[in-house]
């Protein structure tokens, strides 16, 4: 199993000093948190995509490429990769790009995101968020498994003899994730590709992302991938640690209290009482993060946001240092037991050019025992 953070890299007053970081600072700081869950021994490192204020990342395989560069094994990924407003040629070319440059430590999570006027600003209309979504995926997955594609849709202008580049790193497109918190449709798409689910259920209650996770599970299962519980998910979390857990609840209420994604709204315990928020000691969040297979079944990847609401970077990296010495080790002990043998590994590029090598061993040796019988 995988676990890392995420980051949505807002740009956001910090309530007890009432500064701001710079874009430039902020986006510093995201580099260096990225290094420092690799050195802490998180596997996973995901950027979201924003074009609009108070968030800085506009262009994650630019931060992805350059964290690349500084990091040995880190698996690099999007919390949302734009499928609804990018051309689905640049998302095959950049990813693919990236994919290289990265030894193949890329995946990348599929969203319409969460900003409405974003839609008119890349020339696209909202009310048509779920038919972009289904055709802009359908093209880019051809494009990364034909190398010469005709297409014509309903969002773009049509390919006649298109061939993007570069290929695909071992002929293996990256491992794509369809993150959503409530559209049954990208439950769909995930399930019928065989891809992932990533279910940011951050700001939701376990009912809801139960019933979203069921349905994909169950339909992974119809479209012949696999039985349900060997369905690929991937869980969104939030935590705040500190050795003592009043001294985690009275440090992070105020940047609770004011950051603008859940501000001015529900109380800390409240929230924290109906969304995974941990807010606590070490074993509160352990306890809280191993329960959630109780609730979501066996799955593959937990990311964690530790970096948001204006957290001072000295604040982030201690909590990546207690995440990666006392959380996530205990978390990796507790999930392995009684875990089902049939139930898959995280997906990563080496396993899947494996496989992809093994079925076409497979496919050629199929027509020799066909004529030895």
């Amino acid at each position: 199993m995988q676990f890392g953070i995420f980051s949505v890299g807002d740009l956001t007053e910090d309530p007890t000093t009432r500064r701001t970081p710079t874009e430039a600072e902020r986006i510093k700081a995201i580099l260096t948190i990225a290094q420092h869950a690799e050195e802490v021994g998180l596997d996973v490192f995901a950027m979201g995509e924003h074009h609009n204020p108070p968030f800085v990342p506009s262009s994650p395989t630019t931060i992805l490429a350059h964290v690349a560069a500084r990091t040995e094994r880190l698996l690099l990924s999007t919390a949302t990769t734009l499928i609804t407003t990018n051309d689905p040629v640049r998302i095959a070319e950049e990813y693919a790009m990236l994919q290289h440059v990265a030894d193949g430590r890329v995946d990348l999570t599929l969203g319409r995101g969460n900003t409405g006027p974003v839609y008119p600003w890349f020339g696209q209309d909202i009310r048509q968020g779920i038919p972009l979504a289904v055709e802009h995926y359908a093209l880019l997955h051809k494009l990364w498994r034909e190398d010469v594609v005709n297409w014509e849709g309903r969002f773009r202008t049509p390919l006649r003899g298109f061939t993007s580049t570069p290929r695909p790193l071992d002929g293996v497109p990256p491992f794509v994730w369809h993150g959503s918190i409530r559209s049954p449709e990208i439950a769909e798409q995930a399930a019928y590709y065989g891809d992932g689910f990533f279910a940011n259920n951050i700001f939701w209650p376990a009912e809801h992302s139960q019933r979203l996770i069921g349905y994909y599970r169950q339909r992974f299962e119809h479209y012949g991938h696999g039985s349900a519980r060997q369905a690929i998910v991937g869980l969104g979390g939030q935590a705040f640690i500190r050795p003592r857990s009043q001294d985690a609840i009275d440090e992070f209420r105020p940047y609770f209290d004011n950051a603008p994604v859940y501000g001015h709204g529900p109380s800390l315990e409240d929230f924290t009482a109906q969304t995974p928020l941990t807010v606590g000691s070490p074993q509160q969040v352990i306890d809280r993060y191993a329960g959630m297979r109780d609730l979501f079944g066996d799955h593959q990847r937990q990311l964690f946001l530790v970096d948001h609401a204006g957290l001072p970077l000295k604040t982030v990296l201690e909590q990546l240092d207690i995440l990666g010495g006392e959380v996530v080790p205990a978390l990796r002990r507790e999930l392995a037991v009684g875990r089902p043998a049939d139930v898959p590994d995280a997906p990563t590029h080496d396993a899947r050019v494996a496989a992809a090598r093994e079925a076409a061993a497979a496919r050629e040796a199929a027509p020799v025992l066909e004529a030895a019988v």
